[in-house]
């Protein structure tokens, strides 16, 4: 999103805390409370883009916090007790948003931007080298988040509208090529954009891929063939400025969520989760902050994490019933987030990075 995410646009990460009301049900908290357990891996970075391998390994994108200053990729591979520098050379001024890992030695990584600041690097072997295999030349497009259907050959791209509707990029070959999609097949976009606020706000669950706006309308967009045609729903989060969708997280191809709120009013979590169910989205429970990111835990139905982060406004929320109701679980919030079996991974502001451990 071009005016209020990128690297130099930090107005709105600074506002006062407030306290919201909410309706929430308690928690089952089970064998233990959920707590997460937080480092510094790079204090000079804004960590926006996270993708867990496993629950050793792990990779996250950022922006630095110096003006000018390299946007790095680092990565771990003993569940967090260190962190490497596997950044692409020459990225002084890029802000990575997005990466999306298969294993330790394979990621592709999204670097944000209008024109040629957004690209995409791909490494094989863990970070060592990359090849640039995205750069873009329109000054009027602006990428924001990628995503991989299972397997790893096909994913797509996507970027705030050009002459009024998204645009799409796609690669079939595993991320080594990309091409513009045809717009044909795009509803009307006109005074929508993205938030690349978590790296999640384009994903795909099976052969379905889904992207959420904000601006003009906060929608959810579907496509269920590779991203050639798509469809729009109203996504029932408010919509604004600096309000809408910010991420969103499918169990299934049919049963997903959306997060979002109002950079303007971090603390203001009302409306800012909806639910997809029977091929519809419903407005869902209130949460205590906004929500950048979220994602499900595996072997619990029903169970989810949500982070949000704006400067002194942050939290985590969990819910136990699909997200039909939340409750705040910690005052320490990111702006992205990922799950993989009991293990929650995230990555936020100044450098922080944190796990969850849920039995």
């Amino acid at each position: 999103m071009r005016i209020l995410l990128g690297t130099s646009a930090l107005v709105l990460t600074a506002l006062p805390f407030g306290t919201p009301a909410s309706a929430q049900a308690p928690i089952d908290h089970g064998d233990s409370d959920p707590s997460w357990s937080e480092s510094v891996a790079d204090a000079d970075q804004s960590f926006r883009g996270l993708d867990a391998v496993d629950d050793r390994t792990a990779w996250i994108a950022g922006s630095s916090l110096t003006e000018g200053g390299p946007g790095k990729i680092l990565r771990t591979t003993d569940g967090g007790d260190s962190w490497q520098d596997v950044s692409p050379p020459d990225t002084a001024g890029l802000g990575f948003r997005d990466v999306e890992a298969s294993s330790a030695h394979s990621a592709s990584v999204l670097a944000i931007g209008p024109g040629e600041a957004s690209r995409i690097y791909r490494t094989t072997d863990g970070g060592d080298t990359w090849q640039e295999t995205f750069h873009n030349t329109d000054e009027a497009a602006f990428y924001n988040c990628m995503d991989f259907y299972p397997g790893g050959k096909r994913g797509l791209a996507v970027s705030d509208p050009v002459d009024g509707t998204f645009r799409i990029i796609g690669t079939s070959d595993g991320g080594r090529s990309w091409q513009v999609m045809s717009d044909a097949g795009m509803p009307d976009s006109t005074g929508e954009f993205n938030f690349s606020a978590s790296g999640d706000c384009l994903v795909i669950q099976g052969r379905d891929a889904w992207f959420g706006s904000g601006g003009s309308i906060s929608r959810v967009f579907h496509s269920s063939d590779f991203g050639r045609t798509w469809d729009a729903e109203d996504s029932t989060i408010p919509a604004g400025e600096a309000a809408g969708v910010f991420g969103l997280a499918f169990r299934t191809s049919h049963e997903g969520i959306a997060v979002g709120g109002d950079f303007s009013a971090p603390d203001d979590g009302v409306d800012a989760t909806a639910v997809r169910s029977r091929d519809t989205w419903r407005n869902a429970g209130d949460l205590a902050h906004l929500g950048e990111d979220a994602a499900w835990i595996q072997g619990r139905r029903n169970t989810l994490v949500v982070v949000g982060e704006s400067g002194d406004v942050m939290g985590s929320s969990i819910s136990r019933d699909g997200g039909h109701s939340w409750e705040q679980f910690s005052e320490t919030g990111f702006h992205t987030l990922d799950c993989v079996r009991r293990t929650c991974w995230a990555a936020g502001g100044d450098g922080r990075v944190a796990t969850l451990r849920l039995h």
